[in-house]
């Protein structure tokens, strides 16, 4: 690790870390790691090669307060492959708690139209299930706090 910097990039209010290597042969290196819950249920298909996957969308709270004193969520669409995206599939459902690591990915495509859309998301690379929403709603129903805004978490 000598040879790398460790840096901080705030892209859509996400922060990315990115870890760049100083010597000119070798490649920069990026990763994204997000708290949220599903939006919905995960959508699973396979491809006609035969790999499973995964599609979801994290609704990932700002770190901040709007002009109104709540607080808002970006909503990041996420692509999970092979066998964490059957485990995926098999065990969450919309509401449940997940952290995801992966990196951004950028692309675009023509419309039928012809328009150009772009297309931003993060290809998963870990997924960790915090809790299901039931619960908590279990734990604050019993009066115990449920907030992960000042834990650290290790990577």
């Amino acid at each position: 690790m000598q040879n790398t910097t460790l840096c901080y990039l705030e892209h859509q209010n996400q922060y990315l870390m990115l870890l760049r290597n100083k010597k000119k042969h070798d490649i920069n290196k990026q990763k994204w790691i997000g708290i949220g819950r599903l939006t919905r249920n995960p959508e699973i298909r396979t491809t006609p090669s035969g790999k499973t996957v995964a599609s979801l969308v994290l609704a990932v709270d700002r770190p901040f307060l709007n002009e109104q004193g709540k607080r808002e969520a970006d909503f990041i669409p996420v692509v999970i492959w092979g066998k964490t995206a059957e485990l995926v599939g098999n065990s969450c459902a919309k509401g449940h708690r997940l952290l995801v690591e992966g990196r951004l990915q950028i692309r675009n495509f023509d419309a039928k139209d012809g328009t150009k859309h772009w297309v931003t998301e993060v290809i998963a690379n870990s997924v960790e299930f915090i809790e299901r929403k039931e619960q908590a709603k279990k734990m604050t129903d019993m009066g115990q706090s449920v907030s992960f805004d000042n834990e650290e978490v290790d990577f």
